[in-house]
């Protein structure tokens, strides 16, 4: 079984109460959910929050939520409290989506948790995408990762990363998209963890697994997956949601 959470704070520096900002019509946390539920892994999907309102909110559209901590550190810790509240078993997958990304590809959640069928010591798995944009490549906003001929990532970071010391335009750079994996077992040893201090400076949470040695997989999607961060990013993604007549 694989149960999808979406961590969702009501509070946001750059952009008040995001999650229930409307996007063409549906509030952005309905969107998500429903992308979610439209992936043919998930079987569940619930939403955590530190917020009653967004728990009305999730409820009024018939979707599932839970309050929990508003003392967690970071997404992954509230992800953790959820799956304990729901009494999950330790083998199952616990898929982290990121809770300012509407329109994703529901598919791309298939490829999130393909390496746990096929490799049985992968306890951990996120995605990336290979950037296009060239903006991308510098702006800090943009996390970007890089990984080794196995998969296994190397570094996150919102600096650019390989940096070409010889301009090498040859250089490939990838995005890292914020969804994540884990077995129910890893995400209890994950939330035990001390805050890395890579993680303090980058402000990056899955920096914390890498510092503490543990692997993390990178699936490579062809699925970009925009996220709203700013007030001008909502007509950005309405117009993408026209163009896709997804509605």
């Amino acid at each position: 079984m694989t149960i999808a959470i979406i961590p969702s704070r009501y509070g946001s520096s750059r952009l008040a109460g995001k999650p229930l900002v409307n996007i063409a019509g549906k509030s952005m946390i309905q969107r998500v959910y429903e992308q979610a539920q439209k992936s043919s892994v998930v079987t569940r999907t619930w939403v955590a929050t530190d917020d009653q309102r967004i728990v009305q909110a999730v409820q009024a559209f018939g979707g599932n939520a839970v309050m929990t901590s508003d003392t967690c550190r970071s997404g992954t810790d509230r992800v953790a409290e959820t799956a304990d509240i729901l009494g999950l078993g330790p083998d199952e997958i616990i898929i982290n989506i990121q809770g300012d990304q509407p329109v994703f590809n529901p598919r791309s959640l298939d490829h999130l948790i393909a390496p746990f069928g096929r490799d049985p010591s992968v306890a951990m798995s996120t995605l990336a995408y290979k950037i296009q944009d060239s903006r991308e490549i510098t702006d800090p906003k943009d996390v970007k990762v890089t990984f080794n001929n196995k998969g296994f990532a190397l570094y996150f970071s919102r600096a650019q990363i390989p940096f070409p010391r010889d301009k090498d335009t040859k250089a490939d750079f990838y995005k890292h998209l914020g969804f994540y994996a884990y077995t129910k077992s890893f995400l209890d040893i994950f939330v035990s963890l001390p805050t890395g201090r890579c993680e303090e400076v980058e402000k990056l949470e899955q920096l914390r697994a890498l510092e503490h040695g543990y692997p993390i997989k990178v699936v490579i999607t062809e699925f970009d997956s925009p996220e709203i961060d700013l007030p001008e990013d909502i007509n950005r993604m309405e117009n993408k949601l026209l163009q896709s007549k997804d509605l």
